[in-house]
């Protein structure tokens, strides 16, 4: 592939993964509940590799054509983060030592955010699609989709582990800070998700 392209949709995904949203919220309380970030990140990648096999595989673009299960996708992420939220408001994250006992779970709440996650699908089913290179000699679809799916992938873990990783120390002397910011994510998660509820009930 040329660097053109490459460059020009890392610059745009980068400005996405940087607007914070579900997966910041997820990756800052288990920095603060001092759960293995690099585990709950390697979860929200893991969610996103799904996304970059079903473009690759060309699922993507059948889920694009098929509105219904569009929204049943969009309609289950949504509902997942409204979950999720309400669960972290009901019980704010402290700082703590370790959570060993429930760090396992990190990976598959943050696969199932990512892979859920209604602002993932439309990276992978308005925003990708228009950097691959469809004219002249180029690589196939599928590789170029592979290319940048796999960018988004490092992206994603190089911000998210800087964030988790910071809200740990930052917060991890300041519990009252801590059970604040922790308040905040939950409240994104819930407010995202509702809001896309609504979108699709109207």
């Amino acid at each position: 592939m040329d660097t053109g392209p490459l460059i020009s949709f890392l610059a745009v995904d980068l400005l996405l993964v940087c607007v914070p949203g579900a997966d910041w919220a997820f990756v800052i309380a288990a920095g603060v509940r001092g759960r293995s970030v690099p585990r709950a990140v390697a979860g929200l990648v893991a969610g996103y590799a799904l996304h970059t096999a079903l473009a690759v595989a060309g699922l993507a673009v059948l889920v694009a054509g098929s509105p219904t299960l569009l929204t049943a996708l969009t309609v289950a992420g949504a509902g997942y983060l409204v979950w999720l939220g309400w669960s972290v408001l009901r019980r704010p994250a402290v700082p703590v030592e370790k959570e060993e006992a429930t760090a396992g779970l990190s990976f598959w709440r943050g696969a199932a955010i990512s892979g859920l996650n209604p602002k993932g699908l439309l990276l992978y089913l308005s925003v990708l699609p228009q950097f691959l290179v469809t004219k002249g000699e180029h690589a196939p679809v599928a590789v170029q989709t592979a290319v940048l799916g796999a960018l988004h992938m490092a992206a994603c873990a190089a911000v998210y582990l800087a964030v988790g990783t910071l809200a740990g120390r930052l917060l991890s002397a300041r519990p009252r800070a801590a059970r604040a910011v922790t308040r905040t994510s939950g409240a994104a998660m819930l407010g995202i998700g509702a809001l896309l509820l609504a979108q699709h009930a109207l």
